[in-house]
């Protein structure tokens, strides 16, 4: 923990332990890199501060306030969640593993997170600093590490006090060691390259939705101006997953 003291990064969302605001923060750190969003967490905040108001926004006002975070199934992922969390739980976040595990967009990491950081329980999970922190120190000489080796050994050295502090402590060494040496989760079984946005169905996705929070409606044959042999597909996914919906020709995102 000297290590921690001396290196510790700072965050809005570890200042917290309001449950609705780390979840916020563990739907936002799913897929997307920490600084990109130190300032969409405080800007999404200011305009739902409260689960209640978050399950009573529009899906336009909603998506208005996700835009630059990627990855919008997220954004109307806290939305259902919310409603559920006022309609069948009093409008207070669950505090066990599985009751979160039923909520849409939890998986067993992020229910652990949200144990952790929330509840300082002593939950086991694993994200990509806490995986690079074990493979480096404990699988030098291996590859093809499998995430269930790593949470074997997370389970054995997690404290019995201050759950918090202590996942805190690995995630900012493991930040560390990813400036440090050739990435270690590279060994990991669970390791894949990110494939290229640019020109990506899911860069077209977010151009659809960019323009029609811009502009409420627009028809369909519109969009072919995008010039993507992925459109047609983009626009069928979309209004399939109630990010959109088309009236007379018209496409525009629900209010």
């Amino acid at each position: 923990m000297n290590f921690y003291s001396n290196n510790k990064r700072n965050f809005s969302w570890r200042e917290t332990t309001d449950p609705y605001k780390i979840l916020v923060s563990e739907i936002m750190l799913q897929q997307t890199q920490t600084q990109r969003v130190i300032t969409k967490y405080e800007e999404f905040l200011k305009t739902f501060p409260t689960l209640e108001t978050l399950a009573q926004s529009s899906t336009q006002i909603l998506l208005t306030a996700w835009q630059g975070l990627g990855y919008n199934r997220r954004a109307l992922y806290l939305k259902k969640i919310a409603e559920i969390v006022m309609h069948e739980y009093n409008g207070i976040l669950p505090k066990s593993s599985n009751e979160l595990l039923k909520l849409p967009g939890i998986g067993k990491n992020t229910a652990g997170s949200i144990m952790a950081f929330a509840y300082n329980a002593p939950s086991v999970f694993i994200e990509t600093n806490i995986r690079r922190v074990f493979i480096h120190e404990f699988f030098y000489d291996k590859t093809d590490i499998h995430d269930t080796e790593i949470l074997t050994l997370i389970k054995q050295t997690l404290p019995r006090e201050n759950i918090r502090e202590w996942y805190y402590a690995l995630m900012d060494y493991g930040a560390y060691i990813a400036k440090q040496v050739p990435n270690p989760n590279r060994k990991s079984r669970h390791y894949t390259k990110q494939s290229k946005f640019e020109g990506s169905l899911r860069q077209i996705r977010g151009k659809i939705l960019k323009i029609l929070i811009e502009k409420p409606q627009k028809t369909v044959h519109l969009f072919h101006l995008l010039n993507s042999p992925h459109t047609e597909n983009a626009v069928k996914q979309l209004l399939s997953e109630g990010f959109i919906e088309e009236e007379n020709g018209y496409l525009s995102i629900p209010y």
